[in-house]
């Protein structure tokens, strides 16, 4: 009697603690394995040549994809990535604390868009992908709440293009979302969810 074929291997081409943390508390283990994709010339060479927020997002996230889908073949290999827009000026990650306090002063008070692509690769085929966008108005705190927030939350507002952590402290930095909460900690969860059971990754 033959075995039962094991199911598929699924990669996260990401170093997202968020992005893992909500593949496994749906029930998935992938094997993560960030890419090396350089995202700064990769976004300057596109938005020097017009490219939109989704277009740079789906772009990032595909080349991000198929790097990593290089060292798995068989794989199915998920790639993402998240743009920020505040009316035309866009934010990246945070490098440092200081910087940090520069994109909360920025945001504060007012409304922005986030933009997160997600993709799924094997063997260099696109198997799916998907652009959903939230809005997120901040809350006009004061400078004391900026400190006391970098403070309790530290480093981990690094992580993130907004510097915020919506599923813990952050959610005190606002007063309106609009949107998909996994959409917004950097995965659109429930579509790629519906793709992996179409793919027999995820049960029926």
């Amino acid at each position: 009697m033959s075995e039962p074929s094991a199911a598929p291997v699924l990669v996260l081409a990401s170093a997202s603690r968020s992005r893992l943390t909500m593949l496994r508390n749906a029930g998935l283990d992938p094997i993560q394995d960030a890419s090396a994709v350089d995202e700064d010339r990769v976004k300057q060479s596109l938005k020097a040549r017009g490219a939109d927020t989704a277009q740079i997002a789906v772009k990032l996230a595909e080349l991000k994809a198929q790097e990593t889908a290089q060292r798995h073949p068989g794989a199915f290999v998920i790639g993402a990535d998240q743009m920020l827009d505040c009316d035309g000026a866009w934010f990246d990650k945070p490098p440092d604390l200081a910087r940090a306090r520069g994109h909360l002063r920025s945001l504060r008070g007012r409304t922005h868009e986030l933009v997160t692509a997600a993709v799924v690769v094997r063997d260099g085929a696109g198997v799916w992908q998907h652009v959903d966008r939230a809005r997120l108005t901040m809350r006009d705190f004061s400078d004391a709440f900026i400190d006391d927030y970098l403070d309790r939350v530290g480093t981990a507002a690094c992580r993130s293009v907004g510097a915020y952590q919506l599923e813990g402290l952050g959610a005190q930095l606002f007063s309106r979302i609009d949107g998909d909460f996994f959409t917004i900690l950097g995965l659109p969860l429930l579509p790629l969810l519906d793709t992996l059971r179409d793919h027999g990754i995820v049960a029926e």
